[in-house]
């Protein structure tokens, strides 16, 4: 069973290990002591916190799709290019980069610093563990 440390589930969920270390001490997330006296979180235990915490923020006004695979956040960076464009936003830790249509640029009148969604629908999706 995959055991995390206090400071990896912070930075996969883009908090502080303060934040992780009050979820704990409420109650809120199950730990326990590993070698040297450090908290661990159980892999099962972060698995049931992750599906019991409520979803990410999403602005009022986003119409209802069916793509469940939605990352709220920042535009950090818009390029155009010719026809196409590049759409980056920053979700958490997440990066999402969209090639789009320079019409789509222009219709958005996208910009860093704007508040967006980006929607992924994808027949293909790759689960990819690390060793170990």
């Amino acid at each position: 069973m995959r055991e995390y440390r206090t400071g990896e589930v912070a930075d996969l969920l883009g908090v502080s290990v303060d934040t992780v270390r009050r979820w704990a001490d409420d109650g809120r997330l199950a730990t326990t002591r590993g070698r040297g006296g450090h908290r661990v979180i159980a892999g099962p235990d972060l698995a049931e916190f992750l599906s019991e915490t409520p979803p990410a923020f999403e602005p009022e006004g986003i119409t209802r799709q069916s793509a469940r695979n939605r990352f709220t956040g920042v535009v950090v960076r818009v390029e155009r290019d010719g026809l196409t464009g590049i759409v980056e936003l920053r979700s958490g830790a997440h990066r999402v980069v969209s090639l789009v249509t320079a019409d789509a640029l222009d219709d958005l009148r996208i910009e860093p610093g704007d508040l967006a969604v980006a929607s992924v629908k994808a027949t293909n999706v790759v689960i990819e563990l690390p060793p170990g």
